[in-house]
């Protein structure tokens, strides 16, 4: 069964389906457009993204159940406009500490949308989703440390720095952790 879309004040985020993965990485941009129910930027997957939706599409194919934890779509509900994507790396458990239970967050906010408060909304909105939906309070983010942005935002949501590590795809990061307790 295919998790629910979040709908959040501005944004929806809408569950990326293997179908919808399958679409984009064959640059079947009409069918994607109508799984996602979103226009997408023009030039959208490039080849960095083609990878990341190739691994979360294996890791679908891999484990059926994790779909709820993957990646979504951030569709501006105004226009239907995909702005980005968020998700976590897996279920809980699934990070670059191996952390037994927590979640790790990643997310992409397009340059064109940027600095508009998407990523905030989007990331306070998902982390919100794993608390009140799953009892899951435990999160980690990590982030290159050139990335200001990113850096502010993981600052604005409450993580706390914990370390460093080595990713072969995006090199040192950065490594925060965020404990939310449920009300």
């Amino acid at each position: 069964m295919q998790p629910a879309a979040l709908r959040l004040e501005r944004l929806e985020l809408v569950p990326l389906t293997p179908a919808c993965i399958e679409a984009l990485l064959a640059g079947e941009r009409t069918r994607a457009t109508a799984l996602l129910g979103a226009s997408l930027p023009q030039g959208w997957p490039d080849e960095q993204t083609a990878r990341f939706l190739g691994t979360r599409l294996e890791q679908l194919e891999r484990e059926p159940a994790a779909a709820e934890w993957g990646v979504r779509g951030a569709v501006r509900r105004a226009e239907a406009t995909l702005v980005g994507h968020i998700g976590f790396h897996g279920p809980p458990g699934v990070n670059g500490l191996a952390r037994a239970g927590a979640l790790e967050l990643g997310y992409t906010i397009f340059p064109g949308f940027r600095r508009r408060g998407y990523a905030l909304e989007a990331a306070s909105g998902l982390l919100a989703w794993a608390l009140q939906a799953h009892g899951v309070g435990s999160f980690l983010a990590s982030v290159a440390p050139d990335n200001d942005a990113s850096l502010g935002l993981v600052e604005r949501l409450g993580f706390r720095p914990i370390g460093e590590q080595w990713d072969d795809e995006d090199g040192l990061e950065l490594v925060f952790e965020l404990f939310l307790a449920a009300s």
